[in-house]
């Protein structure tokens, strides 16, 4: 029965170790001997599992008496055994103005409620040495020396200059602006519009050239030509001619002309009808007639005033006053652009102050 107690008690003892070693806590120290004001880096590194978190010690001013902290820099963390560990490093940054070797006691380290601490480190401060064997030899105030010329620090100035001139140039051209106060003259564009039988002609005249008859599309030629027919008589006689039937349109016409002025039109729009829903394909003499019947009723019920009619400018000139918003954007502008500029030409004064002091 002792025997297995032993064992037991050895077993669990070996765990035990096992779990206390599953975390290291490691101090280094880069350099153990620095000149006054010089810096050392302490690396703290503590290796653990990965589920545990580890608190590191916090310096505010120093370590120990003497030994200043300058930085401590972030936690680097490196995973381990495919992320089952973790290996945790920080680095202090500490420096010294009083020779002397100093003691650095262990830092502890929190990790999941329990303290871990690292071995002690040393650190041996010396001061500048001085040559004692010459003490008579005295060295006087050394000489300025001349800055050597870089283009890099003139960069800025350059820019700044580049881009205060086209400044400067729009500030003129925005107080002309402002300062001209004349109205503003603009030309504009008039579409002129022909007379009613002057337009059907002229698309008469078109679909004469394209003889789409010729082609094979007796249909083509049909719509475009009882188009241009509608569009006149809708344009002439003012009423849609557009929207209604052959017969429709023969009926209205009887109100304005007599019976004989649209005796070939009649003929035309049915030889249209025939060919658009019969698929009747007229001989070329009938197409031509068609044509011609379509041009003579346009010159037998054109207006007479049509012919007298003067052409219409190409272009007229609008005169307008310069509106108020106008001038605001422009006051606004102005501003903008003057408080840009005193504060480049600033800036450029102190540049060259600072160069040439």
């Amino acid at each position: 029965m002792k025997r297995y107690i032993i064992l037991i008690t050895l077993f669990l003892s070996f765990f035990g170790k096992a779990g206390a070693q599953s975390v290291t806590v490691e101090a280094t120290i880069d350099s153990l001997q620095i000149l006054i004001g010089q810096q050392a880096k302490i690396k703290l590194q503590v290796s653990m599992d990965a589920k545990q978190k580890a608190i590191f010690p916090a310096f505010n001013d120093t370590i120990v008496s003497g030994v200043e902290v300058v930085d401590i820099s972030k936690p680097d963390t490196t995973f381990l055994n495919n992320g089952k560990r973790i290996s945790v490093q920080k680095v202090y940054t500490v420096t010294s103005f009083d020779s002397a070797l100093y003691y650095l006691p262990p830092m502890y380290v929190d990790i999941s409620g329990k303290i871990y601490k690292s071995k002690a480190l040393a650190l041996k401060v010396f001061s500048i040495p001085v040559d004692t064997v010459h003490s008579e030899r005295f060295y006087g105030q050394k000489t300025i020396m001349k800055t050597p010329f870089v283009w890099k620090d003139w960069y800025g100035l350059i820019a700044c200059s580049f881009f205060a001139l086209p400044l400067l140039g729009l500030l003129i051209y925005l107080i002309i602006r402002l300062g001209d106060n004349k109205p503003i003259i603009r030309k504009v564009k008039v579409e002129q519009k022909l007379p009613p039988h002057q337009t059907a002609l002229k698309a008469m005249q078109r679909i004469k050239q394209e003889k789409s008859w010729e082609k094979g599309e007796p249909k083509e030629y049909y719509t475009e030509l009882t188009d241009a027919i509608r569009t006149y008589i809708k344009d002439r006689f003012g009423f849609n001619a557009l929207e209604m039937t052959s017969s429709e349109i023969s009926e209205r016409l009887l109100d304005f002309e007599d019976k004989e002025a649209i005796k070939d039109l009649n003929s035309l729009f049915e030889m249209a009808d025939l060919v658009k829903f019969a698929r009747h394909n007229p001989q070329i003499d009938e197409n031509d007639a068609n044509l011609i019947n379509a041009i003579d009723f346009i010159n037998e019920t054109k207006k007479i005033d049509d012919e007298d009619v003067k052409d219409q400018p190409t272009e007229i000139t609008i005169v307008e006053k310069r509106p108020l918003r106008t001038k605001i954007m422009l006051i606004i502008g102005i501003t903008i652009l003057s408080v840009a500029i005193v504060t480049s030409f600033i800036y450029i004064g102190f540049q060259l102050y600072d160069f040439f002091e």
